[in-house]
Formats: C-alpha cells, structure tokens, sequence
C-alpha cells in the first residue's frame, strides 16, 4: 500500500513538473517578439495556482523551478545566436549553453516559490498571490545583481504594450521593474482567483488590465519637446562585418553619408557600439595604430570625423581604447580594452567619455581564464585581452547639446544602475551592437530601454548597427524607430526630461519596500478579515 501511494505521489510530481515547464514556455511567449501577452498572464495564473496546490516544500520549490527554466531558456534563446559569430567555439555550444545557464537562474522563481509556499501555503488563492508576488520582487533583485547580476528578462516585461503605449508599465515611475514584476503575478492571482470563490476579483480587476494594454494613452502622457536637436545614425554593419578590416573604410562612409546632409546644423550626432574602429586615443605603440583606415594617426582620424560631423556639433560614438602595459617580455602591450563612448566635437577634440561599467561574462571577460582557455573555451567578442568595467553610471556635460547619460549595449537592462543620481542627465544614450541578438533579442533589449526610459523619467536614444534603433520618449513611447537590417537616420530634438521619479530618487528601496508591504498584506489581512467577521 506504501509503495503504491509513493508512486501515485511521484506521478502526480510528474505531471505538476510537466504542466510547469509548459506554462514557463506559454508564459515567454508574452515578451517581445511574440507579444502574446493575454497568453502570458494567463499561463502565469496557471503557475500561481500550480504553486498554491503544491502539498510540501519540495513540490511548490521544484514546481517553481520548472517553471523558471523553461520560461528563461525560450525568452534567452537569443543568446545562442551569438555562438553562431565565434569561430573559435561550435555553434551547437550555443543550444547548449542557454538551458545550462537557466538551470542557474531558475532558481530565483524556484526561491519565491518555496517562499511563498513556507510563509502562505494554507492562506486563501489571494493572500498566497499577495506573498508569492511579494517573494518573487525580491528574488528578481536578487537576480539582478548576484554575480554580477543577469535580470533580463524581467517578469514585469510581459505588462508592456505597443509603441504607442506603454500599458500598465506606466506605472514604473512609482513602482520600480521588479516591482512591475510582482504586479504581473498579482493580476495573474486575479485571474486564477477566477476558479474559486472570490470571482470578484478577477472579475474586476482584469478587463481593466486588459483596457490599459490595449487601447493608445499617448496622447494623454505626451511630454513637451527639448532643444536639442539630434542625428542618430543606424549604418547597417553586419556582424559578419564588424571585424573585417577590408570593410571598414566602407562602413565609415556609410556613416559619414548618413552624418553629413545636416552638418551645417547645432545638434548632437549619436553613432553605435562597434561604429569606429579605429584607435582616437593617443599614446599607444606605433604597431597598434598601423591597422587603421585613417592612415595610422589617431589625431587625423578624429579630425577626420570632426569633419564629418560639422563644426556645430557633438559626436557621441563607440569605441574600443586600450590599456597599455608591459606583455611578458617587458615591451609595452595592451594588457586590457575598454569598451568606451568616446565625445567628440567638431575639430576632432575629446571632449568626454564613458567606459561600460557592466561588462557581459563570458562575452566581453572570460571568467576563470586560467581554466577555461586550455579547455578550449574563448570569449564571445572577439580578442584575446579582457575588457575592464568602468566606474559606473557618469554623465557628461555637453554644454550647449545637454547633460548625456551613456549606457552602452546590455547596460540598460539593469534597473537603477542607469543614471548618475548626484548629477542627473537630461536624456540616455544607448549605443548598441544588437547583430549577434538573434530574432528575439533586439525587440527585448529595446523593451528594456523604454522600460528605463519610464522608470527614470528620462527619454533614451539608441544607435545600433544593425537595428532596432530608436528614440523613446520620457514616458516609453516610442517616438521614432529604424527596423532591423535597415541604414538610416533619424533626426529631430530630443525629447524632455521629466522631474526625477520617485524611483529615480529612492532606487530599489522603493522595491523592497513594495515587496515588504505585499507580504505584509498577504500575511496580516486575512487575519484582519477574520477578526472582523468574528466582531460582526
């Protein structure tokens, strides 16, 4: 009889694994590029109830799990394309290597699970939603920064609509994304709640979700223009192309094409990650510069571009600098590269610049070189030195083309890590090289980019070489885009600043706060409501 009821339990384990790995797979489908968001919610409900019913610890803990793997693995799929770019490592690694690195980050929904389940496994659907979501902001911050943080793709992503509109993450302002995060799995509790007796609240609380998602707010959140005027160039630079050095003169024309019909203008001219490949700085050993289109001279080159650019205006473009040392025989070398957005004006003069603080594992560094590169393994950008990060969030003063904040490429995913708080921006540049994102990568990584541009009250400007480029506005909204595989520009002036937000001045404070006060309702109101009856 024992062992009969042990194999009932591991089957019914069975099942609640497999309806866990199906609902992370429906669930990823709400982000970008699918956009089945009333698919996602809806598959997200399925998962409230699954964790609610879980009977132990380990159930709702490994349920969880499920979930998050399969969710991660299909809305990740994008970075095995970036294996596709490297000679040095098979392309099959890269199919592998997405499902390894999620069994690693399925862990945080598996936390918020468990601890939804430890704290509110006896509490009615809603209280046990209010925990779950609760756990879950807290777990999402944690994945943001723990290793040095990964949160792509935040849950809350799925609550993001068209355009022309941002939804319920009109909200960021004042919640913050992981706490954007813990409404999504609220408004799933809502439609779970649809199964039993409290139908009111899903009655309630979902056509209105649905209405916000759907219909255009615009017109209403609109914010009033800048003064500064903008050229932003999207060059159309293959990733097949970016390394090839007998195709750099041409992709530096096809810059300078799209640069010049407006140099007469005051403005500010943003190129993308990977746009120069030429050494601007001086100081490095002759050999270093003897690969250069713009006949081996640094100070020629940004005279160069000045003249591309015009005399009233400011460059903000990618590029690579290096940090000369001495290699093993004791000749100077370079020892590490930056990954850099350097400011130029129009005689070619430095006049700022930003090294990327959040650099890509494996991409940019290789972790645990010592033991990975005689296994074979290599970086995914191409070089044999490692980057080394920068110093974090700065902004550079422009004079009259503004105060810029820089966060170049995947930056701009980390939520409250884009701005300089002591010397706030009046817009974000977000230089890019989406080439190797795969299908699904470059609509996410923009959703991201209008997730911060809301969240922090500040309009974003994204070049990048391949696309998706875009201008959105201080309220997510789009105002301006250059598809995928095209060369183009898009000129106009950038969009106003708004007043810091409350999450641009309180940061993730304000998220552990949201998620402190939703377990605090999910564990103390059904307390109240029974002590009221019982009064009644």
């Amino acid at each position: 009889m024992t062992g009969r009821l042990a194999a009932l339990a591991a089957l019914v384990q069975r099942r609640a694994a497999f309806a866990a790995i199906a609902l992370g797979l429906i669930a990823a489908c709400a982000y970008p590029p699918l956009h089945l968001w009333p698919l996602g919610i809806a598959a997200l409900a399925g998962f409230v109830w699954l964790i609610h019913k879980a009977e132990s610890w380990r159930g709702a803990l490994w349920r969880g799990w499920w979930f998050g793997w399969a969710h991660l693995t299909l809305a990740n799929n994008w970075i095995a394309t970036a294996f596709t770019h490297q000679a040095k490592m098979p392309e099959a690694l890269g199919w592998a290597a997405v499902p390894l690195l999620c069994i690693y980050l399925a862990w945080y929904p598996a936390f918020a699970a468990l601890a939804a389940h430890l704290l509110a496994k006896k509490r009615p659907l809603w209280s046990f939603g209010l925990v779950l979501a609760g756990a879950w902001i807290v777990t999402e911050w944690l994945r943001g920064w723990v290793f040095t943080g990964y949160p792509w793709p935040p849950l809350g992503l799925m609550l993001l609509s068209g355009f022309d509109r941002p939804g319920p993450a009109m909200l960021l302002p004042w919640l913050g994304t992981y706490a954007l995060s813990g409404l999504a799995v609220l408004l799933a509790t809502a439609l779970a709640a649809l199964r039993v007796r409290t139908q009111w609240i899903g009655w309630a609380v979902i056509p209105v979700t649905y209405a916000v998602m759907i219909f255009p707010i615009a017109d209403l959140v609109s914010p009033a223009g800048g003064t500064v005027r903008y050229t932003l160039v999207q060059p159309y630079i293959p990733q097949s192309e970016i390394n090839d050095a007998s195709k750099f003169e041409e992709q530096f024309a096809r810059l300078s094409a799209l640069t010049t019909p407006s140099r007469s203008q005051s403005r500010i001219v943003l190129w993308p990650e990977s746009a120069v490949p030429d050494y601007l700085e001086d100081g490095y050993p002759e050999r270093y510069y003897l690969q250069m289109t713009a006949g081996g001279d640094p100070d020629f080159a940004r005279r160069r571009i000045g003249g591309v650019i015009g005399p009233q205006s400011t460059l903000l473009t990618g590029v690579v600098n290096l940090n000369i040392g001495a290699n093993a025989s004791g000749v100077p070398a370079a020892v590490s590269a930056r990954n850099s957005v350097m400011a130029l004006d129009g005689a070619g003069k430095v006049v700022g610049g930003y090294d990327k603080a959040h650099l890509v594992p494996y991409g940019e560094y290789l972790p645990m070189r010592t033991i990975l590169e005689p296994l074979g393994l290599s970086r995914l950008v191409a070089g044999s030195i490692d980057y080394l990060p920068g110093p974090g969030p700065r902004t550079l003063d422009l004079g009259k083309h503004g105060k810029a904040g820089v966060m170049i490429c995947y930056e701009i995913v980390f939520s409250g890590a884009v701005a300089d708080k002591a010397n706030r921006p009046d817009y974000i540049f977000n230089p890019s090289n989406d080439g190797w994102f795969g299908a699904w990568g470059p609509p996410q990584h923009l959703a991201q980019a209008r997730m911060r541009a809301i969240e922090e009250g500040l309009p974003v400007l994204r070049s990048t070489t391949t696309g998706i480029s875009a201008v959105i506005d201080a309220d997510g909204i789009v105002r301006g885009h250059i598809a995928p595989g095209k060369a183009d520009k898009l000129e106009g002036v950038v969009p106003a600043a708004k007043p810091p937000t409350l999450f641009a001045q309180f940061g993730h404070a304000l998220t552990l706060g949201w998620a402190a006060l939703l377990i605090a309702l999910g564990l103390g109101l059904p307390r109240v409501l029974a002590l009221a009856r019982a009064r009644g």
